[in-house]
């Protein structure tokens, strides 16, 4: 039985060496330049990388993994796990925009993990060494560009010594309502939860041969859960082929998605709900005319809130090119519990609950709760009050408790988080449970995802979840873009607290402002009986997100009180 996915692909190699294991598209573009690797050039390389780490005496110490999307960083992530090293997937500087929070960012990991090596690609590591001054604890530490490492180097490779209790990674959270902290990801956790993504996607030896083995196509950025405890690593846990390319070709041109997934034809392929809407932008009669998505039988939604109008307007938009509504895969999951947690059953419509149907605090169609799916072998789901800690009956929304062998160890290095969030104890039932900040509630064993706890906007004693109303402005014009407003609360005083919406739209509809703001103010009057305090209209790109792309709206709170949102116009407060 294998101890970790290192025993995986060894088999693999020895099996089917010849197989491709990874194609990156390196423009995005199926019919351009594409890089391959099989599995036994994966292990030779992972191997040879394994060896550089195991004779410098690292192994048990972290190595920062800082790599543009490609394959380099998977045979340097899989060389950590190989010299039990533990691997932390950073995200490089990438332009000036970009530079100076991902330098912030580093410099916290680097000195959070202790890291005692950077991995990372030539032009990353070159742009490191230029980079000293501002990061003086890289004068300490040692980098080294893996592409360097020479494959014969693969010779000298120890196999390491791995339990289930063996941390194989530190996966830094996104932080979407608080600091990011490093989750303890061990060898037993991640061959845990790829059980459950394998049990629950339905990745059957069946399903594999019938997709010729390809499983996956893949555009979420690989330093991120979802992306690489996914695509990544449930291809080498099944020794399947993965398609992957950037996130940034995506975002210039979503088509390049549909079309990779037409191309390749595979079993599974997904991202959060913001990206069904970008293809939704873009389904031309060209577009549409092209594809043929009739092989793809798990689209999974998933990291952010999933839509019920973004289901419905997709499988009805793109059932012209042979995209089939059972397809649809609403999920659940996050870094604490290494990733999946539930999911639905394959060739299984949603399930979309309406208010009339009993979902707590559901509003119109649109904003009806949608079914994230059941729990997956080993996985435990309960439903409690977040103060009584008193496991709640089903119907009954409260905070979602996980428990089960995919939960981690903890916050590297943090005991008091780690108390709070993963020692979860007194719902009746035997064991740990993780404590997730989440709302939802149960219904026939099937989740629904409600909210964030620490996100509520409670106005005149009633609850209402900043998704909700973040959905319904956007509904109100064209213009605003999908996935990118906020929704908080501000204190008014003798008033309480009132709602403030900040939405991104572009500069050349800013005469159109007026309009969008009273849209807004009467659609959320409307549907959820609140009076907004304020409306703020801004550029793209200036909510802050998460590296995931969730929206962080405390920090957006904090910039709208600070005055430095980066303002189209802003609506005058009410009072």
């Amino acid at each position: 039985m294998a101890r970790s996915l290192v025993d995986l692909l060894t088999v693999h190699a020895s099996n089917h060496p010849e197989r491709t294991a990874y194609r990156h598209l390196v423009t995005g573009d199926c019919d351009g330049d594409i890089q391959e690797l099989t599995y036994d050039r994966l292990a030779t390389r992972s191997r040879a990388v394994a060896a550089w780490l195991q004779e410098r005496g690292l192994a048990g110490s972290r190595a920062m993994l800082l790599y543009p999307p490609g394959l380099e960083f998977i045979c340097a992530y899989l060389g950590c796990l190989s010299a039990g090293v533990v691997a932390v997937p950073g995200v490089p500087p990438q332009g000036r925009a970009q530079n100076h929070r991902a330098l912030s960012r580093m410099k916290r990991l680097l000195a959070d993990a202790d890291a005692k090596v950077v991995l990372g690609g030539r032009d990353v590591i070159a742009a490191l060494d230029g980079t000293a001054g501002q990061l003086p604890e890289l004068d300490v530490i040692a980098r080294v560009a893996t592409e360097d490492i020479p494959d014969d180097a693969a010779a000298a490779w120890r196999e390491p010594e791995l339990g289930p209790d063996t941390v194989a990674f530190l996966q830094y959270t996104s932080g979407s309502t608080s600091a990011p902290r490093g989750v303890a990801i061990t060898h037993g956790n991640l061959l845990a939860n790829e059980r459950v993504i394998t049990e629950r996607m339905g990745h059957t030896p069946e399903a594999i041969a019938a997709h010729d083995n390809e499983m996956f196509v893949s555009w979420l950025p690989v330093y991120h859960d979802m992306g690489l405890i996914g695509p990544v690593l449930n291809t080498v846990y099944l020794g399947a082929t993965a398609t992957l390319f950037s996130p940034l070709h995506f975002l210039q041109q979503p088509a390049r998605w549909l079309t990779a997934v037409s191309r390749y034809r595979p079993h599974t392929s997904g991202g959060p709900n913001f990206a069904y809407e970008l293809c939704l932008k873009h389904a031309g009669p060209d577009l549409l005319d092209s594809l043929d998505l009739s092989a793809w039988k798990v689209a999974f939604n998933g990291a952010e809130p999933v839509r019920a109008a973004t289901l419905r307007r997709f499988a009805d938009t793109f059932g012209r090119a042979g995209f089939r509504r059972e397809a649809l895969y609403p999920c659940y999951g996050l870094a604490e519990a290494t990733l999946m947690v539930t999911g639905g059953t394959p060739d299984t419509p949603p399930t979309l609950l309406a208010a009339a149907d009993g979902a707590p605090n559901a509003g119109e169609a649109d904003a009806a709760a949608v079914g994230c799916g059941r729990p997956g072998a080993g996985v435990s789901v309960a439903i409690v009050h977040p103060e009584r800690l008193e496991e709640l009956p089903e119907g009954e929304a409260g905070e979602i408790w996980v428990g089960g062998a995919s939960v981690a160890k903890g916050y590297w290095r943090n005991t008091l988080a780690t108390r709070q969030t993963f020692r979860g104890s007194r719902t009746g039932r035997e064991g740990r449970f993780l404590r997730t900040g989440d709302l939802g509630f149960l219904r026939d064993g099937e989740l629904f995802v409600t909210g964030r706890l620490k996100d509520l906007i409670v106005v005149d004693g009633r609850n209402h979840y900043p998704q909700d109303l973040e959905l319904t402005a956007e509904l109100t014009h064209p213009a605003l873009r999908p996935g990118c407003t906020a929704a908080f609360p501000v204190d008014t005083g003798a008033e309480g607290e009132q709602p403030v919406l900040v939405a991104e739209i572009t500069p050349d509809t800013a005469g159109e402002s007026e309009k969008i703001t009273d849209l807004i103010r009467s659609a959320v009057g409307d549907v959820h009986g609140l009076s907004v305090r304020d409306v703020v209209l801004v550029r793209p790109g200036s909510i802050p997100k998460t590296s995931s792309g969730k929206i962080q709206r405390r920090a957006t709170r904090t910039a709208y009180l600070d005055g430095t949102l980066s303002l189209v116009t802003a609506a005058a407060a009410v009072g």
